[in-house]
């Protein structure tokens, strides 16, 4: 959970802030995980490096903030859920990914399918920009669904807390979320 000191900053030292406290949860994610992390570089776009041959990535909004570390390539995102207009959502999830869905809940089915997207946008390095290009392919249960970029199949696990849905990529590992 983001401090008080950090959610009254504003603009550009808010995001510092943010930013540095989601680097902190990576670093809380790499000692729990045994696997450490001696740097936290970025590219000159912006995309994580891997230290140690551990692969990180961070998210984070007003109240909270998230890290994870792998072995391999990994992406996590974080948003609140929250009500979506019609047209956003349907940029987001097209009528065929809406299908995988069994919940009428329209801002649960956005969250889960947008941070899922996200997480394996920033996984790939694509970031954003791929948004598009990223489609739902099956929904394997509340938690768990795979999405498609690329012609590459990626599980994504979603887990929802507060108010809040997080989705990490995960391959053929467990995933264990800490709210601290």
């Amino acid at each position: 959970m983001v401090p008080e000191t950090i959610k009254e900053l504003k603009g550009k030292k808010k995001v510092a802030a943010l930013s540095l406290f989601a680097r902190e949860s990576v670093k809380a994610s790499g000692i729990i995980s045994k696997l450490p992390l001696d740097r936290l570089d970025k590219s000159v776009l912006g995309i994580p490096l891997p230290s140690n041959n551990i692969f990180w990535s961070v998210t984070h909004k007003l109240d909270f903030v998230a890290g994870v570390v792998s072995t391999g390539q990994i992406g996590i995102d974080i948003e609140q859920i929250k009500d979506v207009s019609n047209a956003v959502f349907e940029r987001i999830v097209d009528p065929e990914e809406k299908k995988h869905f069994s919940s009428n809940n329209k801002a649960l089915v956005f969250f889960r399918a947008f941070t899922a997207k996200e997480a394996v946008l920033k996984k790939t390095g694509h970031g954003i920009r791929g948004l598009s290009k990223a489609k739902i392919k099956m929904v394997v249960d509340d938690q768990n669904l795979v999405v498609q970029y690329l012609n590459q199949k990626y599980l994504v696990e979603n887990f929802s807390f507060d108010g809040y849905l997080a989705s990490v990529t995960k391959d053929n590992v467990d995933v264990k979320w800490i709210i601290r």
